[in-house]
């Protein structure tokens, strides 16, 4: 069956795999339909991605269809869309014994530390797949990515009378928007592109946003859309060490500041005057749980999350190595791309 691999940095092969083998005890076999491509995928692309390894197949978000299962699974049946909870977990060490499955000790994600579903069919771990047979297997895609806004906002816990500022309106960036907003806090994005900006406020209903210049106007912005209070949480979706170092400045006393972009870059901050003196509270958030998923496809069909502005670009199986790279540029407008199989 078809595969794609990406070898190297900046070079993707097509590949013929062997099938799967039947699904054994516990486990799944699906036809992936739809992939989802974000920034941990550019990342590894570009040789940027901290946690990557070569040669790799890629693909973590993942809308699929149950083809048959092993004994002992319950939840899915043949016939069954699903999203892909991608985080393989060993279920027995510290963290994964205290519901922590997100940072378990030893964990490998699809398509990042193990080969993942940039095929046509794959086996998985049945306890990963997330029925959601009223959605399409386009916005079974699109569930992961909002699971990792959905858990950095849960890590920085804004609540209605707050000001939630989300730095960066990349994918991640916008996933962690739409839950700062279910949150009831008010929000206000931060980015160096208008036309994301743009998006931003055209599509997603975000009336307050900051243009990053550089000049330093921006915390001056800030102020004056809180009344000088500044932001209660601060949630930097960038990646940039330079701009996870500066978003303390940004958060107001006792406010909350969660790292949920990536860097392998050292980050630093002024302690005294800006992260004691303000008493600020620094969080990583790292993947998601599985509750997030439940909720997040519970949210995609009461229609509280309108999945139809997000997916800009698409291309077809065959067509991703000669496209792919085009995605990369600001020029191109990409929001959300997404791979389609079959």
């Amino acid at each position: 069956m078809k595969a794609l691999q990406l070898e190297k940095p900046q070079s993707f092969r097509a590949l013929d795999i062997a099938e799967p083998a039947p699904p054994q005890a516990g486990e799944a076999l699906v036809r992936v339909h739809r992939i989802g491509i974000c920034g941990t995928d550019y990342s590894g692309f570009l040789g940027k991605m901290p946690f990557f390894s070569y040669p790799r197949i890629p693909g973590h978000e993942l809308g699929v269809e149950v083809i048959a299962v092993g004994p002992g699974v319950p939840h899915v049946r043949p016939g069954d869309r699903c999203s892909v909870e991608p985080y393989m977990n060993c279920q027995q060490c510290h963290p994964c014994r205290h519901g922590h499955t997100n940072c378990c000790e030893t964990l490998k994600v699809l398509g990042v530390m193990m080969d993942g579903g940039m095929c046509e069919r794959i086996v998985l771990p049945a306890r990963k797949l997330h029925p959601a047979n009223r959605l399409s297997t386009e916005q079974c895609a699109l569930v992961e990515t909002l699971a990792i806004g959905c858990h950095a906002v849960n890590r920085g816990q804004p609540v209605p009378g707050e000001t939630v500022l989300v730095i960066g309106a990349g994918p991640i960036g916008l996933s962690v928007i739409e839950f700062a907003k279910l949150s009831g806090a008010r929000t206000i994005v931060m980015d160096l592109n208008e036309q994301r900006l743009a998006f931003v406020r055209e599509k997603m209903g975000v009336a307050d946003t900051i243009l990053s210049k550089g000049d330093g106007t921006e915390l001056e912005t800030l102020r004056q859309l809180t009344s000088g209070t500044l932001a209660q949480v601060v949630i930097d979706a960038t990646g940039s060490n330079k701009s996870m170092g500066n978003a303390l400045t940004f958060a107001g006393f006792t406010g909350r500041v969660v790292y949920v972009g990536i860097t392998q870059q050292e980050v630093s901050f002024p302690h005294a005057p800006v992260m004691h003196r303000r008493e600020l509270t620094l969080l990583a958030s790292r993947n998601a749980l599985p509750p997030d998923f439940t909720r997040i496809i519970q949210l995609i069909e009461d229609g509280r999350i309108d999945t139809r502005p997000w997916i800009t670009h698409r291309a077809t199986f065959d067509e991703l190595i000669a496209v792919f790279p085009t995605w990369l540029k600001p020029e191109t407008g990409v929001i959300k791309a997404v791979v389609q199989v079959g």
